[in-house]
């Protein structure tokens, strides 16, 4: 019987709210859960932090590296284009 059953906690439990009352110990659990939000509020403002700035990394090497020669994208995906060179193939 190395560890401590149930009864053993209970009665620990009802020593300590005896020795420093509920409201002290409410008071203990209030800030201890106030801790526990920020730190997690931290953490969350941190990997949101961390995602903005890998995606404006991203987004400044795709800039970086398009070639300003080639011709815009949109001019490519309009179905009324004319494409010489797919025209002279197929006549």
């Amino acid at each position: 019987m190395g560890s401590l059953s149930i009864w053993h906690w209970l009665i620990v439990l009802v020593i300590v709210a005896l020795i420093f009352g509920t409201k002290k110990l409410r008071n203990v659990g209030e800030d201890l859960g106030g801790a526990v939000k920020g730190f997690k509020k931290g953490v969350k403002d941190a990997n949101e932090e961390a995602d903005s700035s890998k995606d404006d990394g991203l987004n400044r090497k795709v800039a970086d590296t398009q070639d300003p020669a080639r011709p815009d994208t949109a001019a490519r995906s309009n179905p009324d284009a004319i494409d010489v060179q797919a025209r002279d193939k197929s006549e």
